[in-house]
């Protein structure tokens, strides 16, 4: 049954409140005490909402991680117009997983359910087709401004131009460096402008 809005409020408080635990002490250190104590929820509430336990529970504070990857870049990346913008969201994902460091999350949700169950393969799957749409958007709308070549796969690209990105984040959580991120960024930019058969990129 659809819940009601007290009870889609209550559960909503319950994902928040693991999440931003996990972000303190960490995925295994958690225990569905915590959250109880956190959330000011009873475990018949909690069980209620998620009656296949911490399992569950983790896989909703994925999902919420994942619009989280989302919203957290907006409105930037559903404004990508020109390229001042494009350069806005850029600083804007790099900001992001600076601050983010060498935990994610998502990754430590994820890892809790297993990242090879059908769960944790949803939720990367519709992050990663949300974002690169939002891409492919940005850059079909350039194509169509005259600053990106119209021949050019906006599909492809972006697809390129997230791998990049993911490949960023992967470094950045093993080092604590962004460095490989702010490269994989700017060279993806630079490949969008880069005017075929040229070699140049536009001013």
């Amino acid at each position: 049954m659809p819940l009601t809005p007290k009870g889609a409020a209550t559960k909503q408080r319950i994902v928040e409140g693991a999440a931003a635990a996990i972000r303190r002490q960490g995925v295994f250190a958690l225990t569905l005490d915590d959250v109880l104590a956190l959330t000011s929820t009873s475990k018949s509430q909690l069980f209620h909402y998620f009656p296949g336990g911490k399992d569950e529970l983790m896989l909703s504070v994925a999902h919420h991680e994942a619009d989280r990857v989302i919203g957290d870049q907006q409105p930037e990346l559903g404004a990508l117009t020109s390229w001042p913008a494009w350069l806005s969201w850029r600083d804007k994902v790099v900001a992001r997983y600076r601050e983010q460091g060498r935990e994610c999350p998502l990754d430590i949700a994820v890892s809790r359910i297993g990242p090879a169950s059908s769960g944790a393969q949803a939720v990367a799957t519709e992050l990663l087709e949300r974002w690169q749409g939002a891409l492919a958007a940005g850059i079909r709308h350039m194509q169509s401004v005259g600053e990106i070549d119209a021949d050019r796969d906006a599909d492809r690209s972006a697809a390129a131009l997230l791998a990049g990105i993911q490949g960023g984040v992967v470094i950045l959580l093993s080092t604590g460096s962004p460095g490989h991120l702010e490269a994989a960024l700017d060279q993806g930019i630079a490949d969008l402008r880069r005017r075929t058969g040229t070699g140049n990129e536009r001013p």
